[in-house]
């Protein structure tokens, strides 16, 4: 049996503070995608798919269908299992949980077809979700944007400053849009920090803005695949967030071009993908 995926990956970064970089390996929070699919009357049928971090995913999908009422005790779920054919990739394991209902019939549930995408086969992985971007029209962003790493630097606490709603409430994520200058031109607030970038990318929209080939994204928090595929569509060719990316994040990134900053706080930042977007003080770039 394939061993199931694991909670961490490993990468290597360039680590950038006060003035010198060094190279290290670095530790992601893996995010795959989960497929979910429910079972009743000899009947099979894809519900959703979300991303996640592997481990505990019978638990994972049982509160999600609770949550959305498709079973209410232990006992309306007969079995939940993985898909877990040995002709598979070994990626593609463990990333598909079967519930086989107690009920005879599926539920009807047409607004909760949420999946970005299907297969016939059992399993999904991340390189799929990566193929589905390419499918669906994404293409590499252009070079030429590059800003300065002192700019960066500026970013968070301006992003902090200007949460209005975070400073009474303290439960808000943040998204900004910066110029190559350091200037937040739109912050958005909301509980979800996908919805904040979606606010964000709402905005420019309604201004005629899009594509945003020449500005930053900042968000807190952590950036995920979601975050990356909204900047990647919006044309963000530079993501930077306070904290760590997962690993499908930093995947997104490097397969089409953008560049992907984390722990982004006072003078220091790790790049973990297009670090040829920043430009690095002269005594930074002698130490390369």
């Amino acid at each position: 049996m394939t061993p199931r995926a694991r909670s961490k990956t490993r990468t290597r970064i360039r680590q950038v503070e006060g003035g010198h970089t060094s190279e290290r390996s670095d530790q992601l929070a893996t995010e795959e995608p989960l497929e979910i699919r429910l079972a009743a009357g000899g009947r099979t049928r894809t519900l959703a798919i979300t991303m996640r971090t592997p481990g505990a995913d019978f638990e994972l999908v049982a509160g999600f269908l609770h949550g959305e009422g498709v079973i209410g005790h232990r006992r309306d779920a007969r079995e939940l299992r993985y898909c877990t054919d040995p002709a598979l990739d070994a990626a593609q394991q463990y990333n598909v949980v079967t519930v086989e209902l107690a009920s005879t019939e599926l539920p009807d549930l047409p607004g909760l077809d949420r999946h970005f995408f299907t297969s016939s086969a059992c399993g999904v992985c991340g390189k799929a979700s990566l193929d589905a971007l390419e499918s669906s029209g994404c293409e590499s962003l252009p070079e030429g944007f590059e800003v300065d790493a002192a700019t960066l630097y500026r970013i968070p606490d301006r992003l902090r400053d200007a949460q209005g709603l975070f400073e009474s409430t303290g439960g808000l994520h943040a998204a900004g849009l910066f110029t190559a200058d350091g200037e937040l031109i739109c912050l958005r607030e909301d509980v979800g920090r996908h919805n904040a970038v979606d606010k964000v990318v709402g905005w420019a929209l309604l201004e005629g803005g899009l594509p945003l080939t020449d500005r930053i994204l900042m968000v807190s928090g952590r950036s995920s695949y979601e975050i990356l595929q909204k900047a990647l569509v919006a044309g963000i060719p530079v993501v930077c967030s306070v904290s760590a990316p997962s690993s499908l994040a930093v995947d997104v990134a490097r397969r089409f071009g953008m560049t992907l900053v984390g722990f982004l706080r006072g003078e220091r930042f790790n790049v973990y993908t297009g670090s040829e977007r920043i430009r690095l003080p002269s005594a930074v770039e002698a130490t390369r």
